[in-house]
């Protein structure tokens, strides 16, 4: 988590020293992003936001999993919707504090040993993000955020009898992204 810190305040600094001229208020309303941090472990997501007043935007993501813990393979969606409060009066561009819910729907296939256990995992949850989203001025977007969520995961057995282990989808968790879009 420190090093997430580290990078963002690097991220900041960084991206407002090449910041260029631009009006007060963005007037993009929309934007549409992807998480590329979520491609290193296998998961793709992306991102819907709208402005909805001067302070706050909606988002919902969705995305699909694939992903594999020692002979545990799980696939499925999820969906994260999100209310933004920006700290300025400029939705969709500068500082915001997030809160979102967070719903996974997977599939799991073990093949361990001679059986092979299959079923459904589904957990619901909810937590905190803090971010910095920049919009440039060809509408190219970058949204840094990171925060934590707490969610309960919930097994149903298809076949077979031993349940997976599911601590890498229930407790509380931590949510860190880079997501690269445009506004329009």
């Amino acid at each position: 988590m420190k090093k997430s810190v580290v990078l963002f305040l690097i991220l900041v600094l960084t991206v407002n020293s090449f910041a260029q001229d631009k009006p007060a208020v963005a007037p993009e309303k929309n934007v549409l992003k992807v998480n590329s941090i979520a491609l290193i472990v296998a998961t793709g997501s992306i991102f819907y936001e709208r402005q909805i007043t001067d302070l706050t935007s909606a988002q919902l993501g969705v995305g699909y999993l694939n992903y594999k813990i020692e002979d545990t393979k799980f696939n499925g969606l999820f969906l994260t919707p999100e209310f933004k409060f920006y700290v300025r009066k400029n939705a969709i561009d500068g500082f915001y504090v997030s809160p979102y819910l967070r719903y996974n729907r997977f599939n799991y296939e073990n093949k361990g040993g001679t059986d092979t256990d299959e079923g459904s995992l589904t957990s619901f949850g909810g937590g905190v993000a803090f971010g910095r989203q920049w919009i440039f001025q060809k509408g190219f977007v970058i949204d840094f955020f990171f925060g934590g969520h707490y969610t309960s995961a919930n097994v149903e057995i298809t076949s077979g009898t031993e349940p997976p282990d599911v601590t890498k989808f229930d407790g509380f968790k931590t949510r860190v992204g880079l997501a690269l879009g445009f506004a329009f």
